[in-house]
């Protein structure tokens, strides 16, 4: 008999594909969102994180967990010969039975548990609107606001604990904030174009600190890692809820 706090692996995985509507939302070519490897069936812990590098694979072996949820899955770049590095990784992952389930644009533009509405919640944001359009689909928050650019740094950088880098060359009072998780840097542009004044993201390219500076903007860089934490971590809470399992957030961070 299986004990109550175990899941089966196809219960949980059609409950993920139907929360997050994977199989209608577009993503990047090598995303592939959903189920991405397998095991036995069996589910008693459930892991969170960030990425599903070498590392992240060893501590949730070391952790005891068959389900690792993550939000950068295990074939970013694309299909390539199962050796060397990506070999281990696999080979560690299923001598373990650990199963591991991606959700990379879905979970960003989640209305409840996404990486953006939940980085919009904690920075006091209440009027809230969906932002940035990819492929019919939009993946980002906006929000109305009053506030002067130092008090919503200050807001910022408690959230985060630290210093982020940031450009001040928008309004000293901000009206327009977009937040993108992650590294949508390069669609400033695109933000200014749907009013925005204030973009927070988590990364960029160079160049767009002086593109912030020739569109008038606010642009602030709060860490890729740092900014798409919250998600995996409120997708493992549900799903452990839902299901009667325990769940760990397996933290490591690349610093970017």
């Amino acid at each position: 008999m299986k004990s109550q706090a175990e899941g089966e692996l196809a219960a949980v995985v059609a409950y993920l594909d139907t929360l997050l509507d994977i199989p209608a939302f577009p993503d990047y070519p090598n995303a592939f969102n959903g189920l991405q490897l397998e095991n036995s069936g069996r589910i008693s812990k459930i892991g969170a994180a960030v990425d599903s590098g070498l590392k992240t694979i060893e501590m949730a072996i070391a952790e005891k967990i068959d389900l690792l949820l993550v939000h950068h899955g295990l074939f970013w770049g694309g299909s390539a010969p199962i050796t060397g590095a990506a070999y281990t990784k696999l080979a560690k992952a299923m001598a373990a039975n650990l199963a591991v389930y991606s959700a990379h644009l879905p979970l960003d533009a989640h209305p409840e548990i996404g990486n953006n509405i939940l980085l919009a919640t904690e920075l006091g944001m209440k009027l809230v609107e969906p932002f940035f359009e990819f492929k019919g689909r939009t993946v980002g928050c906006s929000a109305q606001v009053d506030i002067v650019y130092r008090d919503l740094l200050e807001r910022i950088e408690q959230r985060f604990g630290r210093a982020v880098w940031q450009c001040h060359a928008g309004p000293e009072r901000v009206r327009k904030v977009g937040i993108v998780t992650g590294g949508a840097g390069s669609e400033l542009a695109l933000a200014k174009a749907e009013g925005i004044d204030t973009f927070i993201t988590g990364e960029g390219p160079h160049h767009t600190f002086a593109l912030a500076e020739e569109l008038g903007m606010n642009l602030v860089y709060a860490g890729h890692y740092a900014t798409e934490m919250s998600g995996v971590k409120a997708l493992a809470d549900r799903v452990a809820s839902r299901f009667g399992l325990s769940w760990v957030f397996l933290d490591h961070p690349s610093g970017l």
